[in-house]
């Protein structure tokens, strides 16, 4: 357990003429990280790291210390904190060839706070596809009254993806989110030409809502830092003296003699490349420290927030939630990558911090099982709208006000990216002392004999990283497969509290036999919630849409 400290960091200024006059609704402030696991911040355990920032908002809000991702890959995690849906609810992930649809993209959150008297902006990292062609529909950005946002990978030096970054005075991405944050706070400090203005300036007596979304720590952007000469000091030297310890139960991958997993579940042959940095300490040390590097960027980044808070006048009316996509495997167990429904993966960091709580509510950590479709629901909650009939999420704000202890008894995770990389379907079923994961039949052609094959055609290697029909018609097969009496083919039982790192499958021990099969009911029935009704609100675009690389 963390030592909680005394003060506040956001209730020092006063609302003042610079911040306008006192709005009843908060504002709200979401600062989404990608691929960032529960451990790598200081206050969730990470001795090495710097993050002073956001520890010290951990210690003067609420620590979420098992919060989940619903399924632990970019879009359908993203989509689900859109939606308040569970993937097989809401039908989008790279495998899926779909986007959210106009109608569905308008019952999201940021829609309905807008509607509501919210002045929206956007800033970061998108990775939904929304509209009949996907990211090239252009619906998103014209949602929102402030966009500084550029779709798919940002990549850690943005400008040479995005042209809506090239008026930034930066050139990584932390510094140019940072550029768009301060431009929608305080656009008379100055105006950022990239940025879409929709309605001019923020109204400084109207509530706002701010997503700020990384694409960091993810791989795709700490591969491409190059750590150029005019590159922050942190990005290029620092923990470079510190001595980087493997993670507990890392295995190389010249060292692996029993996967964690059967090879007719998981084709481990078939996993995407960008994941290769694992399988060497070398490799995984050099990860870890630019995956250090910037978090600590994104924790500097928070201290200036708070700082023009403070200055403008509106850190004691301002909801700051900071939480991260899902986690991710760096060689533990000698895994690499997402998409499982481990703990390494599923498990995040929340933190919310909310002023206008006394102090004694708020300063706690607090160890409920929260999922990510909960923060569509807080925010609406927070602003005083009434959540859509459909929305699978639960508010948060009982919680954290001390109304109610908890918004759920059992946790529910999914994986439905099964594809030619390896990946294999799997649902899991938790409550704070047990884990039960189920997998099903692997029967996907592998990613390297169809490359092999492509070449041999000749066409172009980027064609593994597409979608057809066939995918579409095999992902809405796998939807509702376990509904439908589809059996699992292997299965896993943790003790969490005993083995937090999932380390001894206690599947076939008889002592467990009766906590298995409680646990296989709570499966069902939160399958069945999981699926929810209807038809999904998406549009099928297929070969617009790219699996991640």
């Amino acid at each position: 357990m963390r030592t909680k400290k005394s003060g506040l960091i956001l209730s020092m200024g006063v609302l003042s003429c610079m911040g306008g006059q006192a709005q009843e609704r908060p504002n709200i402030i979401f600062i989404l990280t990608d691929d960032q696991p529960y451990s790598l911040l200081h206050c969730t355990g990470n001795e090495l790291i710097e993050t002073p920032n956001l520890d010290k908002l951990a210690d003067e809000g609420v620590l979420f210390t098992n919060a989940h991702a619903s399924s632990a890959i970019s879009t359908p995690s993203r989509t689900s904190i859109l939606t308040g849906k569970y993937e097989r609810n809401h039908g989008v992930n790279f495998n899926s060839g779909t986007s959210l649809s106009a109608e569905g993209w308008a019952e999201c959150y940021p829609n309905l706070l807008r509607e509501n008297g919210y002045y929206t902006g956007y800033v970061g990292k998108n990775h939904t596809p929304i509209g009949d062609k996907g990211y090239q529909t252009g619906l998103m950005e014209k949602s929102y009254d402030y966009w500084y946002g550029g779709h798919e990978h940002l990549g850690f030096y943005p400008k040479m993806r995005h042209a809506i970054f090239k008026d930034a005075e930066s050139e990584t991405q932390v510094e140019i989110l940072q550029e768009g944050m301060l431009d929608f706070l305080n656009p008379n400090e100055r105006n950022l030409k990239g940025a879409l203005h929709f309605l001019g300036k923020r109204p400084k007596d109207q509530p706002f809502f701010l997503n700020v979304c990384f694409n960091l720590p993810h791989g795709a952007g700490t591969k491409s830092m190059k750590m150029k000469p005019g590159d922050p000091d942190i990005y290029c030297t620092l923990y470079r003296d510190k001595e980087i310890l493997l993670p507990q139960h890392y295995i190389a991958k010249a060292d692996l003699k029993s996967p964690k997993l059967p090879a007719e579940i998981h084709h481990v042959a078939d996993r995407q490349n960008i994941y290769d940095y694992c399988d060497t300490p070398e490799g995984l040390k050099e990860m870890n420290i630019r995956e250090m590097q910037s978090v600590t960027g994104i924790d500097l980044l928070v201290g200036r927030l708070i700082d023009e808070l403070k200055k403008q006048g509106l850190d004691k009316n301002t909801i700051l939630v900071f939480t991260s996509d899902h986690g991710i495997f760096n060689g533990q167990y000698g895994l690499g990558g997402k998409a499982f429904c481990y703990e390494y993966c599923t498990r995040v960091p929340l933190i919310i911090y909310d002023p206008t709580l006394p102090e004694l509510q708020r300063t706690k950590d607090n160890d409920e099982l929260v999922l990510n479709i909960d923060l569509s629901a807080t925010f609406l909650d927070y602003a005083g709208i009434q959540k859509p009939s459909d929305y699978q999420g639960y508010s948060l704000r009982p919680i954290l006000k001390g109304e109610q202890e908890k918004v759920r008894d059992y946790l529910f995770s999914e994986n439905l990216w099964s594809t030619h990389f390896g990946n294999p379907r799997c649902e899991s079923i938790q409550d704070k002392k047990w884990k039960y994961i189920r997998y099903y039949k692997n029967e996907n052609l592998s990613a390297v004999e169809k490359m092999k094959h492509f070449k041999e055609l000749g066409l172009k290697s980027n064609v593994i990283y597409k979608t057809d029909m066939t995918d579409v018609l095999r992902y809405r097969i796998f939807v509702d497969a376990g509904l439908k009496g589809e059996p699992a083919v292997y299965e896993e039982l943790f003790n969490l509290q005993s083995d937090p790192d999932e380390s001894a499958n206690l599947i076939n021990n008889n002592g467990c036999r009766e906590v298995l099969e409680k646990l296989r009911k709570e499966w069902f029935r939160a399958l069945k919630y999981a699926r929810g009704n209807g038809k999904p609100k998406v549009d099928i675009i297929c070969n617009n849409v790219e699996i991640p690389k």
